[in-house]
């Protein structure tokens, strides 16, 4: 029986780099006789000039209906001056939330390759694999009350709701303590429980949880030092669990460990395993269109797609070994290129990761 892949391009780098992904999975599609459909659709800038809304409801129920999102990039200066409410990132809240996509899943693995290419010392991030769990549909990006008001003196104020329930905080605890099992049994909760009454709840919580999972060993830091530590001695952490907002601070904080933002996928996913993939990047609206984009994130988020919501740890393994054999030979894209290596376009690092997988 098929399975059906939604692709969502998205904006700027997106297509360009989400059609050396479409390669890559489609040759593993047809190596591993995975029988995967992909049909494709728009989200973000792109719907919004088709369709007026950066999320379709015919966009969504497509994406409900499928086994896997695959998603490039959203957003761009060409909609900063779109109403709140209708800017292209509503378009991937509105998808993380119809699909109930709760958990982010973040590595932050250094390729030996790459050393150099990390903005810390080497020997800090050597070996470095860590993993960020990050909380995706609740927190202060989704909290109500929200807006801009006019206060009693007369003055512009905006305002956010930092929220989470019990239930929303004991379900990414367990993905996490689950996620930890499978690595070091070593589990990092960051919060802000010194001044946040909602972290304070949090970290009550995690407490609470790690009664079920003696085997890890569970650790408190406040997000303000977590981020000390990341830049300090990264490779004390093995899992990290966090909130909506910090994890997206700190997961962006650990990409720049690996060398570059451009390396590292993503996987957002629900409480069955069904999951949205997507790089970690933005859409770089300033380097679209020149052929320079690193697809390799994309690639390794076709690898995560396959390992989490398909159940092809064999074909992700064989993506994840072409990635390591491309930047063994020396080929990097502008991101991740130094003196002795060979720079390449977006579309020959594909061609390599391709020709390596079908060696």
């Amino acid at each position: 029986m098929s399975r059906q892949i939604l692709i969502l391009p998205g904006d700027g780098i997106g297509p360009e780099i989400m059609a050396q992904a479409e390669r890559i999975l489609a040759s593993v599609n047809d190596s591993f006789a995975l029988d995967l459909v992909s049909v494709h659709d728009l989200v973000g800038g792109s719907a919004i000039d088709a369709h007026g809304e950066p999320l379709s409801a015919a966009t969504l129920a497509l994406a409900q209906e499928s086994d896997a999102v695959l998603l490039g990039a959203v957003g761009g200066p060409k909609w900063d001056k779109v109403d709140m409410a209708l800017r292209p990132e509503r378009g991937l809240l509105g998808l993380r939330a119809g699909l109930n996509l709760f958990g982010n899943l973040r590595p932050a693995i250094l390729y030996p390759q790459l050393a150099d290419a990390s903005s810390l010392k080497p020997e800090l991030v050597a070996g470095l694999d860590l993993l960020i769990v990050r909380e995706l549909t609740g927190g202060i990006y989704f909290g109500q009350p929200r807006g801009v008001r006019i206060n009693a003196q007369g003055d512009r104020e905006g305002f956010n709701t930092y929220i989470y329930n019990e239930t929303e905080i004991r379900r990414i605890g367990r993905q996490a303590f689950v996620a930890a099992q499978k690595r070091g049994k070593k589990l990092c909760s960051v919060d802000k429980a010194n001044v946040l009454e909602a972290t304070v709840l949090w970290r009550d919580v995690m407490i609470e949880l790690s009664a079920e999972y003696p085997d890890v060993e569970l650790s408190h830091m406040y997000v303000d030092n977590a981020a000390m530590q990341l830049v300090r001695a990264p490779k004390q952490f093995d899992v990290m669990v966090t909130g909506n907002m910090f994890g997206d601070i700190l997961s962006d904080c650990a990409a720049m460990l690996t060398g570059s933002i451009g390396m590292l996928p993503s996987a957002s996913l629900d409480a069955n395993g069904k999951g949205m993939y997507e790089p970690i990047h933005g859409s770089a609206p300033d380097i679209a269109g020149q052929g320079i984009a690193n697809p390799l994130a994309t690639i390794l988020s076709v690898a995560m797609m396959l390992r989490y919501s398909l159940s092809a740890e064999a074909a992700a393994l064989a993506i994840e070994a072409a990635v390591g054999q491309v930047l063994d030979q020396g080929l990097r894209t502008a991101d991740i290129y130094s003196v002795g290596t060979e720079r390449v376009s977006t579309s020959q690092m594909g061609d390599a990761v391709l020709a390596a997988l079908q060696a």
